[in-house]
């Protein structure tokens, strides 16, 4: 059976339970009522440096946009592997390298690949397609540059979370370079908010639909594109489009306003004949993988990415 069944309802886990808690605690403004750099500062200072050792990284310009490498330890310096891109999530507004550094050094040592995380142009200052472009620029400077990144040219993967995993979903879509595979974390496919998932997780679960309200609006601040644009809403593609993906592997969250765009276009990518593995959380919120300290979820999906890619690229 296609699509998310709430046959069997499941409650709220524990732990994102007493997270989603501690998080009230702090008696925060909502996003909707900050400012981008208010917003950016709050979420900066709940960053806290990664303890994952064993991981080499270095700071780099890729064709014009910044970036960071991280390569295993254990994989020699000149021992090709896979490569994969993943752009960071934070709603196209908030986000960054820093911020997601943790989770690239855990794929990375994990799945024996090189990670290069882009640090691509954010919104308002920069609306869309200026994300959207630097997503294609690094692609395409990764497939070019892949041998002095020490990958494979033929091994590149792309993946990211919320956000993130938009701009990876069309960027795959628009195919600039040839992929081997493909990772969305509760990607956001469909900009116009109106499923059932939006209707029950809206409100008070990490991310609200006022949230992506407000991410959104300020993605589109530049009046180039449209909630209906299909590079803003992969889901709304043409089925050619869809089908130009690579295999992929889709990860959703139960209590996620996202849920049901992402369960959407894992079913839309097998329909076209891509081939597809999705993987639901029960009971997990949306940006539960960048919180291991809090979730154990969170080093579960880890692992399952990390196998996924170390198979795709294997």
């Amino acid at each position: 059976m296609k699509g998310y069944c709430q046959t069997v309802p499941m409650p709220l886990h524990p732990q994102a339970r007493s997270l989603l808690e501690a998080i009230e605690e702090l008696d925060q403004p909502p996003l909707e009522e900050l400012e981008p750099d208010d917003a950016r500062e709050s979420r900066a200072a709940l960053v806290r440096p990664s303890l994952i050792e064993g991981v080499v990284m270095q700071d780099l310009d890729a064709g014009g946009v910044g970036a960071r490498l991280y390569r295993p330890a254990m994989v020699p310096d000149g021992v090709p592997t896979g490569l994969l891109l993943w752009f960071h999530g934070g709603g196209w507004v908030l986000g960054s390298v820093d911020g997601h550094d943790d989770l690239c050094r855990s794929l990375a040592l994990r799945s024996g690949s090189r990670v290069l995380s882009v640090e691509y142009r954010l919104a308002p200052e920069h609306p869309f397609p200026a994300g959207l472009t630097d997503a294609i620029t690094s692609a395409r400077w990764a497939h070019e540059h892949a041998a002095e990144l020490g990958a494979d040219p033929d091994r590149i993967a792309l993946g990211g979370d919320s956000a993130g995993a938009n701009l990876a979903a069309v960027v795959a879509q628009l195919a600039p370079v040839p992929l081997r595979y493909q990772v969305l974390v509760y990607p956001v496919t469909d900009a116009r908010r109106t499923t059932d998932s939006y209707r029950e997780n809206g409100d008070g679960r990490f991310l609200t639909a006022a949230g992506m309200e407000w991410f959104v609006n300020h993605y589109l601040a530049g009046g180039q594109g449209s909630e209906g644009d299909p590079r803003v809403s992969p889901l709304l593609a043409s089925e050619q489009a869809v089908a130009a993906s690579p295999p992929t592997l889709v990860i959703t969250a139960q209590f996620d306003p996202l849920r049901d765009e992402g369960v959407a276009y894992a079913d839309r990518l097998a329909d076209v004949g891509v081939a597809t593995s999705h993987v639901m959380f029960h009971g997990q919120i949306h940006g539960f993988v960048s919180m291991p300290e809090f979730l154990d979820d969170a080093d579960t999906a880890r692992a399952v990415i990390a196998q996924a890619l170390a198979t795709a690229f294997r």
